[in-house]
């Protein structure tokens, strides 16, 4: 049991906490956050394991893992799209309509959705609900994508879903205009391996957009709304009330919906949505929201504000906070599934919910994954996953000297993003991965010249190159100075820097 105040103990646990943050502070800052985090990891162990799962080690399985892989690699990739639900719709009325046998959670956003997720799933496994999760895109293996209750399916089940629906796709390829796409065979693949299982509850998140996503086949019971910024625009829309717009469509009729902080023109929209379709609505910063968070040692120490009260000495093994304010989401949304608030006043179990939160881990966001010196992967893409990402570095580590490594899509607002990374970058390495939508080196380093100058930028076009590059970098000023190393720019580059530096 963790010694520190519970909530039978005091009348108020907010008093309770916000009194031992004063016990502790009055004291050396430091020992403050050491303490306090060190208390909470005797309780739960530490930071979990990423579940991000290796190739598979049969060579026969791989062989078949690869062919199902080379075949999905000829339909059309998740960035060419034709914006239709008619094709996932035709597929899943051919395959008995797999998607209506268990309830759902959806969510979209701009930023967060998978982590949310992930914290999401956690709570509902806690609960001891069976759960499916279906998040995009993967950092290693495209078997991430689909799990089942907490961890992705084996390659072998991966291979038998995919034969299953195989004589299915194609007959739905034989009557469309357009064939399915990639990300419509996947998520026609989750949605029929879930109905097997079975699930008791989907957790599932858009590939991009709402109203022509793939997945919004399903009327989901809670509809999630992270952040919405600007991403994708050539696609969504040039403002956050456009984006917002098309995000709304997974908003359902008589649907929960659970809204992280929003911008104002983007709240005006889903707001109106949910009053055209009777939905209920939860809003961070008034029905739910994060009450206090305390830097800790490997995370951070939260009390949340639910639907049902308050969730006081809530351990979560992720940095910044931007990931409190997901655990605040993704709390309100699996009280808002249990019907806390609605149908029933009282919270939910806060051992539990402590209990879960603490297992949580997200591959690739804020990620350390080798030491001496500290390397930390992080898939931010966009300015606004940059600017969270920076300002999560700022608070959690204490780097004397920070060299990114960053490789970025073409597609992507890539100067916004160097310029969120200048102020905690001591020099950047560029580079490029190996999507065919990556930004080439050369290109990408002509960017980062104008904002970090010449000086401040090396380019290193092959990943392997850039890593060792930036490790020698920040080891320039010796082994106990400090020195890290920050990968990003793209899911991908962290991917490929999580197999190089021997992770999975």
């Amino acid at each position: 049991m963790s010694d520190l105040p519970h909530e039978n103990d005091q009348p108020d646990p907010l008093d309770a906490f916000e009194e031992l943050v004063a016990e502790e502070t009055d004291r050396d800052p430091d020992l403050a956050v050491i303490e306090a985090g060190s208390r909470t990891l005797r309780t739960q162990g530490g930071p979990p394991e990423a579940d991000v799962p290796a190739r598979p080690a049969d060579p026969e399985v791989d062989r078949a893992l690869r062919e199902v892989e080379t075949e999905l690699a000829t339909r059309w990739g998740e960035t060419k799209l034709e914006p239709s639900v008619a094709r996932i719709a035709a597929l899943m009325d051919v395959m008995g309509e797999p998607q209506r046998a268990y309830p759902s959670i959806h969510i979209t956003g701009t930023n967060g959705k998978t982590s949310t997720a992930r914290m999401i799933e956690a709570l509902l496994n806690a609960f001891e609900l069976r759960t499916g999760r279906y998040t995009s895109p993967h950092v290693q293996s495209i078997t991430e994508r689909i799990s089942l209750d907490g961890a992705p399916i084996s390659a072998e089940r991966f291979i038998e879903t995919y034969n299953d629906i195989k004589p299915y796709v194609e007959m739905v390829d034989g009557q469309q205009e357009y064939r399915l796409s990639f990300f419509e065979v996947l998520t026609g693949m989750a949605y029929a391996a879930f109905a097997d299982a079975p699930v008791d509850v989907a957790v599932v998140e858009v590939g991009m957009g709402g109203s022509w996503d793939a997945t919004n086949v399903i009327d989901g019971d809670v509809a999630v709304v992270t952040p919405i910024d600007l991403d994708h625009t050539d696609r969504l829309g040039g403002t956050p009330a456009e984006i917002a717009t098309e995000k709304s469509g997974i908003i359902k009729q008589d649907a929960t919906v659970i809204l992280a902080q929003q911008p104002v023109d983007a709240a005006q929209v889903l707001l109106k949505k949910a009053v055209e379709v009777d939905a209920t609505v939860a809003r961070e910063g008034l029905e739910f929201g994060v009450v206090a968070r305390q830097v800790a040692v490997g995370g951070q120490l939260l009390t949340l504000r639910g639907l049902g009260g308050e969730y006081p000495e809530v351990y979560l093994p992720l940095h910044g906070a931007h990931q409190a304010h997901n655990a605040a989401v993704a709390l309100a949304a699996v009280e808002a599934f249990f019907g806390v608030g609605a149908q029933r006043s009282e919270p939910l179990d806060v051992d539990t919910v402590r209990k879960a939160f603490a297992a949580v881990s997200s591959p690739g966001r804020l990620e350390v994954v080798r030491r001496s010196p500290t390397i930390v992967l992080d898939a931010a893409h966009n300015p606004a996953g940059a600017e969270a990402a920076a300002e999560a570095v700022r608070e959690a580590f204490d780097f004397t000297r920070l060299i990114g490594v960053v490789g970025a899509s073409g597609d992507k607002n890539v100067r916004g993003l160097l310029e969120a990374f200048e102020p905690i970058f001591t020099e950047v390495v560029v580079t490029q991965n190996s999507s065919h939508r990556a930004m080439d080196a050369d290109e990408l380093a002509a960017i980062a010249v104008e904002v970090f100058g010449d000086e401040r930028v090396q380019v290193e076009p092959r990943l392997p190159d850039a890593l060792e590059a930036a490790i020698t970098l920040a080891e320039e000023e010796g082994e106990f100075a400090g020195g890290g190393v920050l990968v990003t720019g793209s899911v991908i580059t962290v991917g490929e820097a999580r197999l190089l530096l021997g992770k999975g």
